[in-house]
């Protein structure tokens, strides 16, 4: 049996000692004091631990996400932005939902309804699984009684209607004239306060993404070397604490040292951040400035496809390109790669003979 005791403050405490098992808690009011007592014992003759009273706050999924934020920051690991970002979009979508209402039929609706949206194959996969690692956090760390297998039968269900899959690599490279045209837009903008060009060709020169160039420092700088260290790169693996130094050179048509140089003397000073601007300015500059000369479908991250596309072209090794990208699995890599074939003439006359073709000349 359940004892309940009134405390000094007004509070009811109710404590069950139920087949070896100990709980106690504390309510305002002695109705929700009784109604938790007769939930826990029920779970007890189940064979289940009672349910603490800050899980049994937990209605909808829109609570299961506050409480996922919560303890995620306090073990230091707080949603970075693409996180955040998917999981401010199922709150807005999902957050009202009764936990006990998301079954099955109601993922595969959210589903079709997010690809009427715009959501492509991975991007809904990206959510599905986000929803998955929600309702595990709360059963694995709360004991909440609640299972993830409508989301596994509604991943399956929505595969099979072709709405989640592998996204479709893009292959989209700027040409010489694309590039030169946009930067004759940048340079004959006179209210454009940020130096895109240079930003531009730095992008290529070394393969950087956009949030990595907005980032470095010049203390990430080391000039004797003209090496560049890139801090908390990007890693699915490794969140935090992947550095990475990378060389600073021609490779690509581009100087990345030179540009580096150019941007010290237009700033008047090496101090704080290389590039000093927003990465969302940016991104919005070089879209602009693409519908105004007429580049299509073409996209800042192109750029460091183009910047390792050129790598490859310039006679690197797989294994080379990877100490410039950062990317840790080569078959990652192998996807950025989109060689045009003229290049390989070229690559053809600098190569020394192999001795069968020494012998076939002869």
């Amino acid at each position: 049996m359940a004892s309940i005791t009134k405390l000094p403050s007004g509070a009811y405490r109710v404590q069950i000692r139920r087949k070896g098992r100990y709980a106690s808690e504390t309510f305002l009011r002695r109705d929700d004091a009784h109604r938790w007592a007769r939930q826990a014992e029920t779970r007890v003759d189940q064979g289940l631990a009672p349910t603490s009273t800050s899980v049994s706050r937990l209605q909808t999924f829109g609570d299961l996400i506050d409480i996922h934020i919560t303890d995620m920051c306090e073990v230091g690991k707080p949603p970075r932005r693409s996180k955040a970002a998917t999981l401010t979009t199922l709150k807005r979508d999902l957050g009202k939902e009764k936990i006990g209402h998301l079954d099955r039929q109601k993922l595969i609706d959210y589903g079709k309804m997010r690809a009427e949206q715009g959501a492509g194959p991975v991007t809904l996969g990206i959510d599905i699984g986000v929803i998955k690692m929600i309702i595990t956090h709360a059963a694995a760390v709360h004991g909440l009684d609640i299972s993830p297998e409508p989301v596994d039968l509604a991943r399956v269900a929505l595969k099979r209607l072709g709405l989640i899959g592998k996204g479709t690599e893009r292959d989209r490279r700027p040409t010489t004239d694309e590039l030169n045209r946009l930067f004759r837009c940048f340079d004959d903008n006179e209210r454009l306060t940020l130096p895109m060009t240079r930003i531009v060709k730095f992008a290529v020169a070394t393969a950087m993404r956009l949030d990595e160039i907005c980032r470095v420092e010049w203390t990430d700088l080391d000039v004797d070397r003209r090496m560049l260290m890139i801090r908390d790169r990007k890693d699915p693996r490794n969140k935090t604490g992947n550095d990475q130094r990378i060389p600073l050179f021609a490779a690509t048509g581009f100087d990345a040292w030179a540009l580096v140089i150019e941007q010290a003397k237009e700033l008047g000073h090496a101090r704080g951040r290389i590039f000093p601007y927003n990465s969302k300015s940016v991104g919005t500059a070089f879209r602009r400035a693409c519908v105004e000369v007429s580049v299509k479908d073409l996209h800042f991250h192109d750029l460091r496809h183009e910047g390792t596309s050129r790598l490859f072209e310039a006679g690197f090794a797989i294994e080379q390109v990877s100490l410039v990208t950062g990317h840790k699995d080569w078959k990652m890599l192998r996807r950025y790669t989109h060689i045009r074939p003229e290049t390989l003439h070229r690559l053809a006359a600098s190569r020394t003979p192999s001795p069968l073709e020494t012998r076939a000349a002869e």
